[in-house]
């Protein structure tokens, strides 16, 4: 069991005359990672953008890249559910962003295409979604932002198995 310490640190808490993280949440990977990904939507909304988010400018992005793609096939390529993509790709139809087009040799299959509006955006929120990066790996330098990206992509790759197995 983890020895209480009544001095907080930095990495326990950001903010003056608040309570430490409990000793043993410190070290908890679920906890360390729900604190980045509250810090890094927030980051999003001060320094990229209140409209789109993270998940929509990478269906785009991937749109962009793979024009008259299959809509489920976009989902897979961005780690997204079904679910999630579809509620994405409505919104993005809805803001005139991106379209879709059902093909005639079969109806079931959604084929998406950014439209200028579309393009537009991908131009503009990526720009600053850079900057962002820029700025959460600054410090880091070259080498040191490689093994961080890196052991992301580990974490996430495991992370993906582990919950895959619970299915």
């Amino acid at each position: 069991m983890a020895k209480h310490n009544d001095t907080p640190t930095a990495h326990q808490h950001d903010r003056k005359g608040d309570y430490p993280t409990p000793p043993d949440m410190v070290s908890a990977p679920g906890h360390i990672l729900r604190r980045l990904n509250q810090a890094y939507q927030a980051a999003w909304l001060a320094h990229v953008d209140t409209t789109t988010t993270g998940a929509q400018l990478a269906v785009l992005m991937a749109v962009r890249s793979y024009p008259g793609v299959e809509q489920g096939m976009v989902g897979a390529s961005v780690s997204l559910d079904r679910s999630t993509m579809a509620s994405i790709v409505t919104r993005l139809e809805d803001r005139g962003q991106l379209r879709r087009v059902r093909p005639a040799d079969d109806g079931r299959k959604r084929l998406l295409y950014l439209t200028d509006e579309g393009k537009a955006t991908v131009q503009e929120v990526v720009a600053r979604a850079q900057k962002l990066d820029g700025l959460l790996m600054d410090g880091f330098g070259p080498l040191g932002m490689d093994i961080v990206v890196s052991m992301m992509h580990s974490l996430a790759k495991r992370w993906e198995e582990v919950a895959e197995q619970g299915s």
